[in-house]
């Protein structure tokens, strides 16, 4: 449940997630101040910003984790992308990599679009997690809590889903640096060494040889 007046902000959940981050974990968070707060707060090539593509970070958070299954990575996705694409959370369930934890925001509201409310603000998403599969869901109500969630030891296989209420950041923080796709994308597959992709013309493409 979200209650502006009583919830933590993102940005002491980011602070949380800074202090017990993994010095190999991998990061993607979605568009607007999920990604542009974790860069003021935490910049680092490991981490992949989304840009104009809301509830897109899910999956591709989940196919990283698959192709990359011997590092950590979380994704920070918000309540109102989750909704426009439920079908990933029900993937998510079904492969349920133990190398992937879900960061949801759940904060009542579109922030990334102007703050539109959104048609169910106070849905129990950890228990719609556990209903696609995710057994390890939790609602997280504060940094404490989620302090401790994350520093504990993981007490069972697949995903782990944090739901994380917080009160409405519908201010823009500004970045640190220019958010371009292209060259986030370049810099974080060097930073995972993964092969770089050169598009040719008229569709198709290959993979970059070394």
């Amino acid at each position: 449940m979200v209650n502006a007046a009583i919830s933590p902000s993102r940005a002491d959940y980011y602070q949380v997630l800074a202090d017990t981050l993994p010095k190999d974990a991998l990061v993607v968070t979605s568009l607007g101040n999920a990604s542009y707060l974790w860069a003021a707060m935490h910049h680092r090539p490991e981490n992949f910003y989304f840009e104009d593509a809301m509830g897109l970070a899910l999956p591709l958070a989940l196919g990283l984790a698959i192709a990359q299954p011997e590092r950590p990575v979380i994704v920070v996705e918000g309540d109102g992308a989750l909704m426009m694409h439920m079908g990933a959370l029900v993937t998510v369930g079904a492969v349920a990599p133990a190398n992937l934890t879900v960061l949801l925001i759940q904060n009542g509201v579109h922030a990334a679009s102007g703050g539109q409310a959104l048609t169910n603000a106070n849905l129990d998403l950890a228990a719609l997690a556990r209903s696609a599969g995710i057994g390890r869901a939790q609602n997280i109500a504060t940094p404490e809590a989620f302090a401790s969630a994350m520093r504990a030891p993981a007490d069972g296989d697949g995903t782990r889903f944090l739901v994380l209420s917080a009160r409405p950041d519908t201010e823009v923080v500004k970045p640190p640096i220019a958010f371009d796709p292209v060259l986030t994308k370049h810099r974080f597959t060097t930073a995972i060494g993964a092969p770089r992709y050169v598009p040719t013309m008229f569709g198709g493409g290959r993979l970059q040889k070394e």
